[in-house]
């Protein structure tokens, strides 16, 4: 199916650059858009499509919803943005550059609200220093999770996206004894084995794809990320719909059976948004169900 490679492309690249956008003038943007489209690559850079410049365009997209406000005790924010791209590359310089140009180019119609610098730690490993995504479904299963089948023009091939960007209070946890910290993951950081008598509250096991009904399978695509707000995880989850990640936070968060994973104890998400990630189309984007 032709998918925005990028999006399970290994290994992930080195660095990458997220900008998220908001709408500023509604009638230049199917001439922006227009030329924004023969730039997504689908691997140097990817594209996102959230459900607030649908709206504007007057698009249905099957399955592309704002992300979700929950009633939980812990905060996941949804702060929800038109429009997503995701650069990335071996080179940080490159991508400042070209973010840059990507700008200035979407400019009268979308304005940059927010960007976020990341970087692959330690080949794929979370600042905590524990590996992260050791779960994700692989080569076939991880298009049959993230890419959605099918003959639907302008759908097959596409991926919903979810990005939080989570922010961690590391001098915290790293106080933490070795022992509490592998319970608060799951796993034990000298070899990176799930431990079965874990917590119930251990992330592993909040997040485990396999015990939900449906399976709640999804491929990450996260980095570590640093600026003036902190450091954490940039977390990115793709899946042929939005349930699996929605599920999976839902019971992290405490609303299926009470228990709130162990993860908030030392992080905390800053932001929330769903994106639609179109397909390709003869090496560029699709955006036939957007501006038709």
């Amino acid at each position: 199916m032709p998918y925005q490679q990028g999006l399970l492309a290994t290994p992930v690249p080195a660095h990458a650059r997220h900008l998220f956008f908001a709408i500023e003038s509604l009638e230049a943007l199917p001439s922006v858009l227009d030329a924004l489209q023969p730039q997504v690559d689908g691997r140097s850079l990817i594209l996102g499509i959230g459900a607030p410049l649908a709206k504007a365009l007057a698009r249905d997209i099957e399955g592309l919803r704002p992300f979700p406000l929950l009633d939980a005790v812990v905060e996941n924010p949804s702060t929800q943005h038109a429009l997503w791209l995701w650069l990335r590359g071996e080179e940080r310089g490159d991508l400042f550059l070209r973010a840059q140009q990507l700008e200035q180019s979407l400019s009268p119609a979308l304005r940059l609200v927010d960007s976020v610098d990341g970087f692959l730690h330690r080949a794929g490993h979370d600042l905590t220093g524990y590996e992260d995504g050791t779960e994700n479904p692989r080569d076939e299963a991880a298009v049959e999770a993230a890419i959605v089948a099918g003959d639907h023009v302008g759908l097959s091939g596409s991926s919903f996206a979810a990005f939080q960007l989570w922010k961690h209070d590391l001098n915290y946890f790293k106080s933490l004894p070795q022992p509490e910290q592998d319970d608060i993951i799951g796993r034990r950081l000298s070899d990176n084995e799930e431990l079965e008598d874990a917590p119930e509250s251990a992330h592993v096991k909040r997040t485990a794809q396999e015990s939900f009904e449906p399976e709640a399978f999804m491929v990450r695509r996260s980095v570590s990320w640093t600026d003036s707000r902190g450091a954490g995880l940039a977390f990115v989850a793709l899946g042929r719909s939005f349930d699996a990640f929605e599920v999976q936070l839902r019971r992290m968060s405490g609303l299926e059976d009470g228990v709130i994973d162990a993860l908030y104890r030392f992080s905390r998400p800053l932001t929330g948004g769903y994106y639609w990630c179109p397909p390709m189309t003869e090496g560029a984007v699709n955006l036939q169900r957007l501006l038709g």
